[in-house]
């Protein structure tokens, strides 16, 4: 690629030289990352025969902290080889839909949105809440939002399906015990992707004001864009950008994404087909429970890991459960 690179014809296709030059920096970055660990490992190791020759403590100890320094980084290099997926290096879109259930589950809703937040601030993620429809009386109906960050789409893509929360319900004044569901939608974010072709009369544009709690519009002027793509029945709105421009831009953008999650969903699909293996999806396949009441407890129905610990949870600590999710998905698809 550096070859390639420096040809005199290299930047005649701009946009194909700069998405060539963006991969060479992440790879240029990944090959030197596992290099200076080894050349770590192989320092820590003549230090350690340097130490032993001279019986030297003070440098053992030093040596014992630089490997469990080491090993820490190692592991966490060994998890990244789980993402294989083509897109799994890029930022991601994450959407939050309420399912039935009224107020209950739009706040359930809000709680989702709460914890991915929460999620992507742990792992140094920016956030952009690029359309929000909130609630009736409080939640939100659904939610769209960017996360932009390293490796966002591989590790959150682990979150897609339905999540379902048992608790007693605030909102009634028996308190009763309710069960509540949302689902969550994950898709790559692509900057190009010639293989999906959006003829323009596929999609029909509508431009309306933008809506605040309780259904107010807060312009004056009607920024806010909904794309409407035909063949598929895709729907996509953006809100929160500044123009309609914007907006229309960042819409296409997700459209294009779905589309394209849209071909990788079918291709799994088929290919779990040819295994043998029965495929099913909709409302009733929650991935994970979120139980408050009568006990603690979250569990993800794919890998049957657990934790009674809700709270870290449902504050965005999801590391294990992604963790699980992706180590029990090598060789499967």
């Amino acid at each position: 690629m550096e070859r390639a690179s420096a040809q005199p014809d290299f930047w005649n296709d701009n946009v194909a030289a700069q998405k060539a030059m963006r991969e060479l920096t992440a790879l240029k970055d990944e090959v030197t990352t596992w290099r200076n660990l080894a050349r770590g490992a192989q320092d820590a190791l003549a230090l350690l025969e340097m130490a032993i020759e001279e019986q030297h403590a003070e440098t053992a100890q030093e040596i014992e902290t630089e490997t469990a320094a080491l090993e820490k980084q190692l592991s966490a290099l060994e998890f990244n080889l789980l993402f294989a997926g083509e897109f799994d290096r890029n930022n991601a879109i994450l959407s939050i839909h309420a399912g039935a259930g009224g107020t209950e589950s739009q706040d359930w809703a809000a709680m989702l949105m709460r914890m991915f937040l929460r999620y992507a601030e742990s792992r140094g993620y920016q956030t952009d809440i690029v359309e929000e429809t909130p609630g009736e009386e409080a939640g939100i109906k659904s939610v769209s939002i960017e996360m932009v960050g390293a490796y966002a789409y591989g590790r959150l893509r682990a979150e897609r399906g339905v999540h379902r929360l048992v608790r007693q319900s605030p909102f009634d004044a028996n308190h009763r015990r309710h069960t509540s569901f949302a689902l969550v939608e994950v898709v790559p974010e692509v900057e190009d992707a010639a293989e999906i072709e959006i003829k323009p009369e596929d999609v029909k544009v509508d431009v309306y004001h933008a809506s605040g709690h309780g259904g107010q519009n807060v312009q004056k002027v009607s920024t806010a864009v909904r794309l409407t793509h035909v063949p598929t029945g895709i729907i996509v709105t953006c809100q929160n950008q500044r123009s309609q421009l914007q907006n229309k831009e960042f819409a296409f953008k997700v459209l294009r994404s779905r589309l394209i999650e849209a071909e990788i969903e079918r291709k799994e699909l088929e290919k779990m087909r040819l295994k043998g293996k029965h495929v099913e999806a909709g409302w009733g396949n929650q991935i994970r429970s979120y139980v408050l009441h009568p006990y603690q407890m979250v569990k993800d129905h794919r890998t049957e890991h657990e934790t009674s610990r809700t709270d870290l949870v449902l504050d965005g600590d999801l590391d294990a459960f992604i963790e699980a999710y992706l180590k029990s998905q090598v060789g499967q698809i």
